[in-house]
């Protein structure tokens, strides 16, 4: 599981169910021959579960890509909904797997897929919760909990706390004051502190996000994707 392999590898932003997803269909459609043993993660907001009676509609079009798609949870998820599925280990870290070619990459996990080491945290705070409707719209399971981050500490220890990726839906504290994210004079949430800790503990040669929905190198280690598909490996 863990030999290099010719198998490919593309990040990209929040499809938010069906709204975003020409961007994964543009992707089959330009690059030939790819199969489910290559991987689109969308970091954050997946948003193809988010209702129970239109479920199976709403993973269609997933399902029918060619390749498999990984997606870390965002703000905008139903909870209930996807917590409700059976957990799996897959390629050494816990999953949701939503369809056969749909997995979630629970919080705090290490993936060895394809050769490489991924580390994934999704979760962020909505600020639009206010107009929305708790268990129906918007659910507070969004915000990371004490059991999200000590699964975290524990399975990078086992890592030496060192990855090649990590993959997350917002990003830490010190990030939002870098342009371009700094014109837009974000609130930092507890959600941006806790991942400031990764940033200080953790040795990675990327870090992808999305959330902003903005499509920017920060830095050159830290990548915010929205429209973008990014093929890292």
């Amino acid at each position: 599981m863990g030999s290099i392999t010719n198998n490919r590898i593309y990040v990209t932003g929040d499809t938010h169910g069906g709204i975003d997803f020409m961007k994964l269909a543009a992707l089959a459609m330009k690059v030939k021959g790819l199969t489910r043993d290559d991987y689109v993660i969308v970091a954050g907001d997946f948003g193809g579960v988010w209702s129970k009676g239109t479920l199976e509609r709403d993973l269609s079009k997933y399902i029918r890509l060619p390749y498999t798609v990984l997606f870390v949870d965002g703000n905008h998820e139903n909870f209930d909904l996807l917590n409700a599925m059976p957990v799996e280990e897959w390629h050494g870290g816990k999953i949701h797997r939503v369809a056969e070619n749909v997995i979630h990459l629970m919080r705090g996990q290490i993936f060895t897929i394809c050769g490489k080491i991924f580390f994934s945290f999704g979760g962020a705070e909505s600020t639009d919760k206010e107009w929305r409707l708790e268990g129906r719209s918007w659910w507070p399971q969004e915000v990371p909990n004490y059991a999200d981050y000590d699964e975290a500490y524990k399975n990078l220890s086992a890592v030496g706390n060192k990855v090649d990726y990590i993959i997350s839906h917002t990003i830490d504290e010190k990030t939002l004051l870098l342009p371009p994210l700094a014109q837009y004079d974000y609130e930092a949430f507890g959600t941006n502190r806790g991942l400031s800790n990764f940033e200080q503990t953790v040795e990675y040669k990327h870090w992808y996000f999305g959330h902003y929905h903005i499509d920017a190198d920060i830095t050159d280690k830290k990548t915010a994707l929205y429209n973008k598909v990014v093929q890292v490996l």
